[in-house]
């Protein structure tokens, strides 16, 4: 018998989702039968492509802009969707940037901008939808990390320090609220071939794909069907826990 995953019902917002990962994820969680909230803080275009794609799909989705890094611009956008479809169940806290550089080159507002995007964005996420997973006894929390987030890479102190703080930040959230069926787990992607890892230089590439015994970068698909799973009643005892997608990458 085959084991399926219906999301029917359901409410999803994910940040960040006009492209990467988070398209892949407003897809799969779409393709499942959740409603799904296309974040989007300045690719309104990218965000409508993939809100028509789950429509065109007899699916049901929206664009939400807002810089969720801004606690007024997240509660402004998830009291909206509250208004609008009564609930949000599930939140895939994805959004993120790169502002790569050495520590003693890295300015203050590189600093800045990436721990804002990519960490404090999830502090104001999820705290807006908390009091209404809490009030319905049901809420799915899942956070993009990375496993730069756990091995660190030169070049990257922001970007690892955000991606580690949502580690902890997402473990603490677990004990919170793990007795009102509420789940908070992270997912540490490894190489996942991106826009952003698009530019990269083809011989780093290649000196990274030697490190993955799975030999291929990742898909973006491979890091939804993991939020997937996370999100549904399948991992119902799934909490607090840190899911490498990485193809063995990072072994621990």
């Amino acid at each position: 018998m085959a084991v399926t995953i219906d999301l029917s019902g359901k409410v999803a917002l994910v940040t960040g989702a006009g492209r990467g990962i988070g398209k892949a994820c407003a897809l799969k969680l779409a393709e499942a039968g959740a409603k799904v909230a296309v974040n989007y803080n300045s690719s309104e275009t990218a965000a409508q492509e993939v809100a028509q794609a789950i429509t065109q799909a007899g699916g049901e989705a929206r664009t939400v802009q807002a810089d969720v890094g801004q606690a007024e611009a997240v509660d402004a956008m998830i009291g909206g969707l509250v208004k609008d479809w009564g609930r949000v169940d599930i939140l895939v806290n994805n959004a993120g940037i790169t502002r790569d550089n050495l520590m003693m080159r890295m300015s203050q507002d590189e600093w800045d901008a990436v721990l804002d995007t990519n960490l404090r964005s999830a502090y104001f996420t999820s705290r807006a939808v908390l009091r209404q997973m809490l009030r319905n006894r049901w809420g799915r929390i899942v956070s993009i990390s990375s496993v730069v987030g756990l091995t660190g890479n030169a070049g990257q102190a922001n970007y690892a320090a955000a991606k580690a703080g949502l580690i902890g930040f997402t473990k603490s959230l677990a004990r919170e609220v793990g007795s009102r069926n509420i789940t908070a787990n992270a997912v540490a992607p490894g190489f996942i071939e991106t826009d952003i890892t698009a530019g990269l230089p083809e011989t780093l590439k290649a000196e990274m794909l030697k490190t993955i015994p799975a030999e291929r970068y990742g898909q973006p698909e491979d890091v939804a069907n993991v939020v997937l799973f996370l999100v549904s009643d399948l991992a119902s005892y799934v909490t607090g826990q840190v899911v490498n997608a990485d193809g063995g990458m990072v072994m621990y």
